[in-house]
């Protein structure tokens, strides 16, 4: 072989990251004769493929999109299930949700609606570092409704609003001039991004999953009703853990006067509010209506992002040009498609059922509140072990949900507290989500201070969400 033809292979590296979950794999499935009685062989089999799968989402050896297919490969040559059953997890309603906000959300970076956005809230609201934090949050909270990628969200329209903040303040992360401004701008909004995420339904692509989820078991959640589960704990974070970073990870800079002066002169150089950006305003306010209204209106969630799509290429807003160049919802679609199958069919085979009354039953007799905090807590600190919090979701949701209902866990409670910390989770290590390694990477903030400052903030998440959560849930007739 051509020494040139070699940089077609994958690097050894790669081949070593494949160790993992072919070891896994192969382990898992030997151990079939060994399997519990309760279940079958295919659904021991499944679980090997699925478990092989999630740790090779976690090496990833190659992007994710490629690990699934790999999975998703091994499941039907094994004949575990067959390839009708494996290509319908891509007709789930839920994860087309998932890629039809992603092109949605294309069209406020494209416009620039995005930018005039957060302009205007630093414009508005940036005296003071700790308002200018509270007002580059205030952004992400606009944005989220209408932007599942909480990647595109964060890396695409929020960091080069904070990245320019900094230089505009001298604060580099070179040296220790990092801590006048930038870290504090950059860690606050990491966290804020992360509530948001938590807040609404169609913020983070995981959320739509854990709502899938969530109807296999026979619990509808509806836009509105995550809204308003998750209104008063996210608000309580949004203003709680701003304050908190500023305390134990305090800005050198506490005034920034010339903040307004900065965000005019950008707005200025924007121009006037354009045609695409009115129409993008116009599109998404009406989406956001119709995901509030539809279980008075009927209009199913996926079908409001479909019409929304058509409306932005009717406009000219979008061009389909614009579409087909979205990779994020494409990878998106083709990974979530495999692992919601996967999922799903342990559940049609018997694995979840099984692992969730194997847990109910060492559990004994305790509160069923308990249980919940106890299943949150675990949900949470497992994050450790993964680098997506949808891969994360789609791996230990429906099971958690499963043990929860047979603890006898008020089912809509039970399915979106778990729902929150799927978003919550990404507020622990530097590769936790998509926006984790944009923010670490600015090396604004070291890795000690990331893990450090996680840990402590993370307490806090649990405290607000179950305590305050579960309490506003029931004043407003959840459970």
């Amino acid at each position: 072989m051509k020494e040139g033809s070699l940089s077609l292979l994958l690097s050894k590296e790669q081949y070593k990251k494949f160790l993992w979950p072919v070891l896994v794999g192969v382990i898992l499935w030997s151990c079939t004769p060994l399997r519990p009685e309760a279940l079958t062989a295919s659904a021991w089999q499944m679980f090997a493929v699925f478990v092989a799968t999630i740790v090779g989402c976690i090496t990833q050896p190659l992007p994710i999109g490629a690990v699934s297919i790999i999975g998703f490969v091994a499941a039907t040559l094994t004949k575990v299930i067959d390839i009708d059953t494996a290509v319908a997890g891509f007709g789930n309603s839920s994860i087309w949700l998932i890629a039809m906000a992603f092109f949605i959300s294309r069209g406020f970076i494209k416009t620039g609606l995005g930018k005039r956005i957060a302009l205007n809230f630093v414009s508005l609201f940036g005296k003071r570092t700790l308002r200018l934090a509270y007002s580059i949050i205030g952004v992400d909270l606009v944005l989220a409704p209408a932007t599942p990628s909480n990647t595109a969200r964060a890396g695409g329209v929020v960091y080069p609003i904070i990245k320019s903040l900094a230089d505009a303040f001298h604060s580099s992360p070179n040296d220790e001039s990092r801590k006048d401004i930038g870290a504090f701008l950059m860690f606050a909004e990491f966290h804020g991004d992360t509530i948001t995420s938590a807040m609404f339904l169609t913020a983070m692509a995981g959320n739509p999953l854990a709502q899938a989820f969530a109807s296999d078991a026979n619990i509808n959640i509806s836009w509105i009703t995550w809204f308003l589960a998750a209104l008063l704990p996210g608000i309580v974070s949004l203003i709680v853990i701003p304050f908190l970073i500023y305390k134990i990870y305090p800005p050198k800079i506490k005034e920034t006067p010339n903040a307004k002066q900065w965000a005019d002169k950008r707005l200025k150089d924007m121009g006037k509010f354009s045609l695409p950006e009115k129409m993008m305003s116009i599109i998404f306010i009406l989406a956001l209506i119709s995901w509030m209204t539809s279980s008075l209106t009927g209009i199913d969630a996926t079908l409001t992002a479909f019409i929304a799509l058509a409306l932005l290429l009717l406009t000219g807003v979008l061009n389909w040009q614009d579409v087909l160049q979205e990779t994020g919802a494409w990878n998106t679609l083709t990974w979530f498609s495999v692992l919601v199958m996967m999922a799903t069919q342990l559940n049609e085979l018997g694995f979840i059922p099984w692992f969730s009354n194997l847990i109910v039953s060492n559990l004994g007799n305790m509160n069923w509140f308990l249980v919940l905090c106890l299943l949150c807590v675990i949900y949470f600190y497992s994050h450790y072990l993964f680098a997506s919090a949808t891969a994360h979701v789609s791996a230990m949701y429906a099971a958690l949900l499963g043990v929860a209902l047979a603890a006898d866990v008020p089912g809509q409670l039970a399915a979106l507290m778990l729902g929150f910390f799927g978003s919550l989770v990404s507020s622990t290590t530097h590769y936790s989500s998509g926006p984790a390694p944009i923010y670490f990477g600015s090396k604004f903030v070291t890795q000690s201070e990331w893990w450090k400052m996680n840990f402590i903030l993370g307490l806090v998440y649990i405290i607000i969400w179950l305590g305050v959560g579960t309490a506003w849930t029931k004043v407003i007739g959840i459970w």
